[in-house]
């Protein structure tokens, strides 16, 4: 089988994006970029225990997507513990609203977002209760 096991996110400005990441969600960063041979940061999203995947930040090789542009590629969704508490970071360090919060009846809320760099994410808290 082929099981996902990293991810690499785009960035214009790689402090930026370090930080944004750090302060919502907590990440950590390990410098990678003598191997990869460009700005490259090792994202360690969580502890080894835990369900998911680490990734990394990586300098952007091209032109940033362009606004109301469709998404051409693939989404990471990053599950939270509160909905509302993860978005008002979001909202505070830079990300702005891609499509609002919505339930999965009986499943979880779910929304997405642009982080500083313009790429689109989305969270996700698990509530049987959501409608």
């Amino acid at each position: 089988m082929g099981r996902l096991i990293h991810f690499e996110i785009h960035v214009d400005d790689m402090e930026r994006a370090k930080k944004f990441y750090g302060e919502v969600f907590g990440w950590s960063f390990q410098d990678w970029s003598e191997y990869a041979r460009m700005p490259y940061y090792g994202a360690v999203t969580g502890h080894d225990e835990e369900l998911g995947i680490n990734g990394a930040l990586m300098q952007r090789q091209g032109p940033p997507p362009e606004a109301n542009q469709a998404l051409n590629g693939y989404s990471c969704t990053i599950g939270v513990e509160d909905y509302d508490t993860a978005e008002s970071k979001i909202l505070e360090n830079g990300g702005t609203v891609a499509l609002p919060k919505y339930a999965l009846p009986g499943m979880a809320w779910q929304g997405y977002y642009k982080d500083t760099e313009g790429n689109i994410f989305g969270i996700h808290q698990p509530d049987e209760n959501a409608k």
